[in-house]
């Protein structure tokens, strides 16, 4: 099944539109059912954002990343150096994460980073069904106010 929504992001790269399917992300999922805020949405896509531009999941493959930029006449680089947009993508996440809170961070680490349901994810933490929902918004909560979402 495919829910495709236009979405502007933000990135090393700018500002773009991207074409999203809905179905795939258990966030986008939850927002379009009305269990989780406009704010909150915006909260976690920062957060797996900065997850994804960290580069903090699993690799399958070999990195394929191209060689640095070329400077400017101005000697100025054109673009950020991969490595330290990294670096300050993990700095985002890890501040992120800490100001979720220990109790917190499980469950949005797997809905928001690893895309797993919250069904899933409530079975693997030993959950009652129907917890991970609050507890997850009150992560999100946490995470907007690191990130300030208003």
């Amino acid at each position: 099944m495919r829910e495709l929504v236009e979405r502007t992001i933000e990135d090393a790269a700018g500002r773009r539109r991207v074409a999203v399917n809905q179905a795939e992300s258990p966030m986008a999922w939850l927002a379009a059912r009305g269990h989780v805020s406009a704010r909150q949405l915006e909260a976690g896509e920062r957060l797996r954002g900065d997850y994804e531009m960290a580069a903090l999941g699993p690799r399958i493959t070999m990195r394929w990343d191209g060689a640095p930029s070329a400077r400017s006449p101005g000697g100025v680089p054109e673009r950020l150096d991969p490595t330290l947009t990294q670096i300050a993508a993990r700095r985002r996440f890890d501040g992120a994460v800490t100001a979720a809170g220990a109790g917190l961070a499980d469950i949005l680490w797997r809905v928001v980073c690893a895309g797993e349901g919250l069904g899933p994810a409530e079975k693997a933490l030993g959950w009652p069904s129907r917890a991970g929902k609050l507890v997850l918004c009150f992560a999100l909560d946490r995470v907007a106010d690191f990130y300030g979402i208003k």
